[in-house]
């Protein structure tokens, strides 16, 4: 039978740290003279508590290493429990909400998804909208470090081509694992400084600077505002598209490029690949817009581009009503929202790597079908790609589509009209953010919605952020037999 000593151990620390972040908007609360403060003192004794328990519990199963198996059950029971302590103050506290509300939104918020159950975000106190900034800026590091980290490992969805001795966090390895998370997190908050600095200096007030900072670099998009970012139309929108793109490419080129390799991020086929596309689909929504005369060049350049990026990165800000721009726009931006960032990122969705696996796998197959007897190889980034990787990369598309369409099905039949159903499902399950149709609220928030679409979307919610496979290889009885 598996340990899931180590397992426990780890949440319980994980917990704890939960714990003590709720004391920063606590802090916050205080010195603004609200007595929503409270709330976050008594949830973060909750976590610490029970996390630190956790902890002495299972210490005597903690090792060095964690088997695979482990790996698969620690990544997934993460992101399951977590979001339970850090709806704590949501419960507690402001806005008061049920369980199944709390539980949604702190999903979102540490997926980086960024759908909200709040339908007046500008009332709600500072260290309430703080918290829900701080979420998600801890689930972005999370999920960089286990996309760098794990995933590989546990062979998912292709990501087993990235594996090399320096992330190998199952043997003797783990040392130079822990020295590459250390040098993400310094990038991050390098990021994440430089980025609040930067909104600060283009006219944001200091609390409105670190919170869209914070949801920025996690492309998570949380708001303290029901305009979200139509709050500062201007030069925050250019600025916040930079951090966007920024915080979508593969923070592993940022590493080296801080060691002075410069070369890397730019050879990297993800990331030509990333911007480029980002150029045709600006290019083709600003083209078609100015057709239909709906504005001038430069307003809707500007317009187009933070929306654009937004919904590429799964960022899910919003500066415009993106749904009167017409039905071509419309189509690009949702088929944006399905490839999302790079791998080693923020960024969600099935990523650019996959895409770039597949479309090259294509050309071997049509090259092979007029040439036979010739041999062609699936290439990445000049290197012969292993068929195992081509197999679970086309997998990984084959269950992307096909949990997409069930919870299609099944947010339907909870009632939702047809197209909130269907842009639920696509913001749940690419972790975008927004979705559209007459149940959502003016600033985007699914409060409408039936308990029964709220826990299927948490649940594609957790399924998308995790890549689909780590998280029902647990279904199988096998798995925990062996």
């Amino acid at each position: 039978m598996m340990d899931l000593r180590p397992v426990g151990y780890i949440i319980g620390l994980l917990s704890a740290v939960l714990g003590l972040a709720m004391l920063i908007p606590a802090a916050v609360d205080y010195a603004a003279g609200d007595d929503n403060w409270y709330a976050f003192v008594e949830s973060a004794i909750i976590c610490m508590t029970v996390g630190g328990l956790l902890a002495l519990a299972a210490r005597d199963g903690l090792r060095h290493t964690l088997s695979l198996p482990q790996s698969f059950v620690l990544t997934s029971f993460v992101w399951a429990s977590l979001p339970g302590f850090g709806a704590l103050p949501m419960i507690i506290g402001a806005p008061g909400l049920g369980f199944t509300d709390a539980y949604f939104e702190a999903m979102s918020g540490l997926t980086t998804t960024g759908t909200t159950v709040i339908p007046e975000l500008d009332a709600l106190p500072a260290g309430t909208n703080l918290w829900r900034a701080i979420l998600q800026w801890l689930g972005g590091l999370g999920i960089i470090i286990v996309a760098m980290i794990f995933l590989p490992v546990m062979r998912v969805g292709g990501m087993q081509f990235f594996r090399s001795e320096g992330f190998d966090t199952l043997g003797k390895i783990l040392p130079r694992a822990m020295d590459i998370s250390t040098a993400l997190i310094r990038v991050y908050i390098g990021l994440t400084a430089a980025c609040a600095l930067t909104y600060a200096a283009l006219g944001m007030t200091a609390f409105d600077a670190i919170v869209h900072a914070l949801t920025t670099l996690s492309t998570g998009g949380f708001s303290n505002y029901d305009a979200s970012f139509g709050a500062y139309k201007g030069a925050p929108e250019y600025a916040a598209s930079v951090f966007m793109l920024l915080a979508a490419m593969p923070f592993i080129r940022f590493v080296q490029l801080a060691q002075g390799s410069v070369g890397p991020i730019w050879r990297d086929p993800q990331v030509r690949a990333f911007l480029r596309w980002h150029l045709y689909a600006i290019a083709i929504i600003v083209a078609y817009r100015l057709i239909r005369h709906e504005a001038e060049f430069w307003g809707t350049l500007r317009e187009v581009t933070f929306n654009v990026v937004s919904t590429f990165t799964g960022t899910g800000y919003a500066s415009e009503d993106i749904t009167k721009w017409g039905h071509l726009a419309f189509v690009v931006l949702i088929l944006t929202g399905l490839i999302g960032g790079c791998t080693s990122s923020t960024g969600c969705s099935v990523k650019v790597f996959r895409y770039l696996i597949l479309f090259s796998a294509i050309r071997a197959q049509i090259r092979r079908m007029y040439s036979p007897h010739r041999l062609v190889r699936v290439r990445y980034a000049g290197r012969p790609v292993e068929e195992e990787v081509v197999n679970s990369v086309i997998a990984f598309f084959s269950l992307f589509i096909l949990t997409f369409g069930v919870l299609i099905v099944g947010l339907s039949l909870t009632g939702l009209e047809t197209r909130t159903a269907l842009t639920a499902a696509w913001t749940a399950i690419a972790n975008v953010g927004p979705a559209w149709g007459p149940e959502v609220s003016g600033n985007g928030a699914i409060d409408a919605f039936p308990a029964s679409a709220k826990w299927l979307m948490s649940a594609g919610m957790f399924l998308g952020r995790l890549e689909l496979m780590s998280v029902l290889v647990l279904l199988l009885p096998r798995f925990w037999r062996g």
